[in-house]
This record gives structure tokens, C-alpha cells and sequence, in this order.
């Protein structure tokens, strides 16, 4: 989904190998190969036995020799030479292993992130990789950086490595949708198309949500929700050109997809590009937060109509005043519920149901 995935074997073959069986299939003793290089026996014998590195030198006098390119002994070298240091790596890692508890893995290597593997110092060490940082140190400096601005103050407290995989999928996955460069006006034009959306089916919004907004320079991802991250939404800006908009349908309703999409959009436009905004559907604590609360209320259902929700007592008046407005009464009922009007126990049938399917997309 944002990253390939290659098998890598947990041991170095030597180049020397590789030189052995050349020997024995051309016949050639290593003194015969030493008389045909000008190389000391002690040096090819260091090499067969991978004690000795296969310099450049070597390869090109192998190539004159043999037959066989030097470029494909110097790539052996490289490819061995790269084993042992990853190998070496992984040791040192695997006392690292302990950090591995605060990650979601089994969800990781589940939706295809990471390779399962019993070794723990190769597991950190593609943890590391998918999130992007050489050590778990930089890890805690990358992914709990206080630039993040957490709706619901024990958010980032309670699993800081599931919040951390949820918002790195949303990046991996936003990096792959093609954008234009990011245009206020032309965002806030895309806000009134994706608003008339919100009377079709999932399956006719899904893919119109991330064109529209893609033309104004903001990837649109879905990603599933990882249990403990408690994420609802978040939004930051993934270059200074590209904003990112992620959803998780914590909640699974229309009403709730279309304020916390409302929500997060107005990040993008009245906030500052270094933060990141990342919502738990909690009540909003800072300025920021309620002046998106604000935004997505009022985008929904225009200020000049609020007064009349007081008196939508019936789902025949709710279902009206909904198409006057040109969107889901879903979001209707969510507005009056939010605002007391109505009990989170009323009306919840008018809500749209939403649920991933088996390939991930939102039905």
C-alpha cells in the first residue's frame, strides 16, 4: 500500500563462494588461478574462504582471467558486504526488541506493512523503515514530536506507537495520490462539490471525494483504524505544497465522516502548515480545534438555517429539511444530536452505516 516489501535473507554468501564453484566447474586449481592473475595464493585463499574482501583490482583481473565481468564480482562483494553489516545491524537492534510492545506489528505485517519474522533485530529494524528513522531514538524524536496537536489530552498518552502507525500509513498511502499544488481557493472550491456528495453512496463518493480535492492540492486517504490509536481523523501537511487528509471511520456514520472530513479541512485552511492535528472525536480543548468544530458545523448547515433545527420534530421534517439543504439527513440528526435537540438515542436510522470491505475501501 505505500511501501515493497523484498525478502532478504538472513545470511552473507561470500564472493569467494561463487569464485569456488567457477574453479570447480572449469576445472582450475586456485594455484592456476593464481598464475593466470599475478594474485598471491594466500589472497585467493582468503577470498574463497571470505576472510579477504574481492577488491576492484580483483575483479578486473578475474574478468581478464575467467571471462566473467568485473562488475558482477564487484556487485557480489557489495551484496556480501551489505549482508554483514545488516546482519551486524540486526544484533545490535534485537536489544532494541523491547520497543516493538508499544507497536502495533501483528496489524502491520497483517495489512502487509512488515514480513513476519522470529527474528527480533530484523523486525526493528523494518519497524524502523516503515516509519521512516534509523533508531528507535529517532523514532521517539520523529513520532512524538510536540508539533502534533492531539484533540483529547490523553490521546498521545494512551498508545503513542498505534496513533504513530495509523498516521505513517496515512502518509505512505497519501504519498502515492497524484496532486496538484495546493490552492486555498480552489480547496474551498472543492469543499462545496464534496458537500453534495454526501447524498450518494459511498461507492459513488469514494473515489470523486479524492479527485476533487486532489485538483486542489490535498490527498484524501481512508485508512482503517488500528485498535488502541483511538484516531478519528488528522490532517498535516505532507510537503509545503501537499496537505494530507486522513479518516479512519472511527464511528462508522455519515454524520460523523462528513464533520470530521469538514473538520480537518478547515486545518488545511484557517491553521498553520507545521502542526498536526490529529482528532479522537473528543470534545475541543484549544482555539484551533473549536474554530474547526465551528467550520464543519457551519459548511454543513449554513448558520441562516440553524435556527429552524429546534423545530424538526419528526424523521418526515428532518428528511425535508435535509433535501432543502442538499445533504444526508444523517448529518441532520448528527447536528441535533450534538446540539441537544435530540437524544443520541433518536433518529439513528437515518444515519448512513458505513463499513470497509475486504479490500479496504468504504461501502
Amino acid at each position: 500500500m505505500g511501501m515493497t516489501l523484498n525478502y532478504q535473507p538472513d545470511y552473507a554468501v561470500a564472493p569467494g563462494v561463487t569464485l569456488k564453484e567457477v574453479l570447480e566447474e572449469r576445472g582450475l586449481s586456485q594455484t592456476e588461478l593464481c598464475v593466470r592473475t599475478e594474485i598471491s595464493e594466500k589472497t585467493i585463499s582468503q577470498i574463497v574462504n571470505g576472510v579477504a574482501p574481492l577488491t576492484t583490482e580483483t575483479a578486473d583481473k578475474l574478468e581478464l582471467a575467467l571471462g566473467i565481468p568485473a562488475r558482477f564480482w564487484n556487485t557480489r562483494e557489495l551484496h556480501f558486504r551489505e549482508a554483514l553489516a545488516r546482519t551486524e545491524d540486526e544484533k545490535r537492534l534485537a536489544g532494541e526488541a523491547g520497543w516493538l510492545t508499544t507497536i502495533p506489528v501483528r496489524t502491520l505485517i497483517e495489512r502487509g506493512f512488515l514480513l513476519s519474522t522470529d527474528n527480533k533485530g530484523a523486525l526493528v529494524r523494518q519497524t524502523l523503515k516503515f516509519f521512516g528513522v534509523s533508531s528507535v531514538a529517532a523514532w521517539r524524536e520523529t513520532w512524538l514530536d510536540p508539533c502534533a496537536l492531539y484533540r483529547g489530552g490523553l490521546l498521545q498518552q494512551r498508545k503513542p506507537g498505534h496513533v504513530a502507525a495509523w498516521l505513517r500509513i496515512g502518509e505512505l498511502v497519501a504519498a502515492e495520490v497524484p496532486c496538484e499544488r495546493f490552492d486555498a481557493k480552489l480547496f474551498r472550491q472543492a469543499l462545496h462539490q464534496v458537500r453534495r456528495l454526501s447524498v450518494e453512496p459511498a461507492s459513488h463518493w469514494r473515489s470523486r471525494i479524492r479527485d476533487y480535492c486532489a485538483s486542489a492540492g490535498v490527498a484524501v486517504v481512508f485508512v482503517p483504524e488500528i485498535a488502541g490509536a483511538s484516531v478519528s481523523g488528522v490532517t498535516k501537511w505532507a510537503t509545503a505544497d501537499k496537505a494530507l487528509l486522513g479518516l479512519s471511520l472511527k464511528y462508522k456514520t455519515d454524520d460523523q465522516l462528513w464533520f470530521t472530513f469538514f473538520h480537518e479541512a478547515a486545518h488545511i485552511l484557517l491553521h498553520g502548515k507545521r502542526r498536526v492535528f490529529i482528532e479522537d472525536g473528543s470534545d475541543p480543548t484549544t482555539d484551533e480545534e473549536k474554530e474547526a468544530d465551528a467550520f464543519a458545523r457551519d459548511t454543513l448547515i449554513p448558520p441562516t438555517f440553524s435556527a429552524q433545527l429546534r423545530f424538526l420534530k419528526s424523521k418526515a421534517a428532518i428528511r425535508s429539511f435535509a433535501h432543502a439543504l442538499g445533504i444526508a439527513p444523517g448529518i441532520v440528526v448528527g447536528r441535533l444530536q450534538r446540539d441537544g435537540v435530540l437524544p443520541h438515542s433518536h433518529c439513528n436510522d437515518l444515519k448512513r452505516k458505513l463499513a470497509w470491505a475486504k479490500a479496504k475501501s468504504v461501502t
